[in-house]
């Protein structure tokens, strides 16, 4: 197990060291719960109470707390203590252990190319023309279409379904059980359906329904994701239709997530849990989607959008915009319209007061 010092982990992290900051620590912990060895995280007051508990020589702390009146050796202090955490833990994981090589239960394709220091576990399937970036870490049972294009340093975890065609740049983080490059759903009818009626009219077509199936319509694109990309657990990413589909540099995906084909998503945005994308959409950069959002097909959100959870984005959105709501409309004019839903009991109390006085007027004090 790899060990630190104090004085090196502050170092990595651009933070401020105190005491003995040549004792050797290989752990993170909650301050309750921590040992000897661990790095206690207490960088709030709250936090810090919980040391009493624990055995910890040293925590990581913010600016203006007194870590010598908390009993420890040491401290890390850190000015933005949750940044930091994004450095500490990347120190501190190990990541799944995978054996340097191929495990003689993979199936490589002839013409599939292995950089130097890839790692490629069980009954890992590669196809033909696949490429396999230096120091990429393939987890068990992952499977990779032929030609598709993996970078350097990805980290596919189990159960990752990567289809054919597929390009991903260096970097790339799957979580277990992602599919990537699956066909669009995407199916037509020789006639017009009820569902092209009824978005032509707003519903208000008569026309009866007629018999008829459903024609599948192909996916010919691709699936391109940039440099820095994550993807959460059980999460899905269609490829195009004619052109691919793209994600772009340093965006993160959470888990169960859809994205539909034909989206263009842009660079750093953050999609959270169970979010929902329908065909066609183009998204701009540094968009926030809290979880459960859904967005409707072919339409365009801007750059830097924040839309809060659980909201339904049906039409376009402009840069900068933050969004509340089903519809999703601006978060302030969410907020008054929540205000006038709930004085409602009321207002229809007080309208039914005035439609009497004004049906009787003999009986009105």
């Amino acid at each position: 197990m790899a060990e630190f010092s104090v004085s090196d982990i502050a170092a990595a992290l651009g933070a401020e060291a105190s005491g003995a900051v040549d004792i050797l620590l290989c752990g993170v912990a909650e301050p309750a719960s921590a040992q000897a060895t661990d790095l206690a995280l207490a960088m709030k007051p709250e936090y810090a109470v919980g040391l009493k508990a624990g055995r910890a020589r040293v925590a990581m702390i913010a600016p203006g707390m007194d870590w010598q009146d908390m009993g420890l050796e040491a401290a890390i202090i850190a000015p933005r203590p949750r940044y930091a955490m994004a450095g500490l833990t990347s120190m501190m994981d190990r990541g799944p252990i995978i054996e340097p090589g191929h495990h003689p239960t993979s199936v490589i394709h002839d013409s599939a190319q292995i950089a130097e220091g890839a790692a490629i576990g069980p009954f890992v399937v590669i196809g033909p023309g696949a490429v396999i970036g230096a120091r990429a870490r393939i987890a068990s049972h992952v499977s990779i279409g032929a030609g598709a294009v993996i970078g350097d340093d990805a980290l596919i975890h189990e159960g990752v379904r990567i289809c054919h065609g597929v390009h991903i740049g260096d970097r790339f983080i799957a979580q277990p059980g992602v599919v990537l490059g699956g066909d669009g759903f995407s199916f037509v009818t020789p006639e017009k359906s009820m569902v092209e009626k009824a978005r032509e009219s707003l519903g208000t077509a008569t026309d009866t329904a007629t018999e008829q199936s459903w024609a599948r319509i192909h996916s010919l694109g691709g699936l391109v994701i940039g440099d820095d990309v994550e993807v959460g657990a059980n999460s899905a990413i269609d490829r195009g239709t004619i052109e691919s589909s793209q994600i772009g540099n340093g965006t993160k995906i959470d888990n169960l997530v859809h994205i539909g084909h034909n989206c263009i998503i842009g660079k750093d945005c953050l999609i959270c849990g169970q979010v929902g994308f329908a065909g066609s959409v183009t998204m701009g950069d540094r968009v926030v989607l809290g979880g459960k959002c859904g967005v409707s097909d072919n339409i365009t959100i801007g750059n830097d959008v924040v839309a809060a959870g659980a909201s339904k984005l049906f039409t376009n959105v402009p840069s900068g915009r933050m969004i509340m709501g089903h519809p999703a409309v601006k978060m302030d004019t969410h907020v008054e319209m929540y205000k006038a839903l709930r004085r409602l009991p009321r207002l229809a109390r007080t309208v039914s007061d005035l439609q009497k006085a004004v049906s009787k007027p003999d009986k009105t004090p």
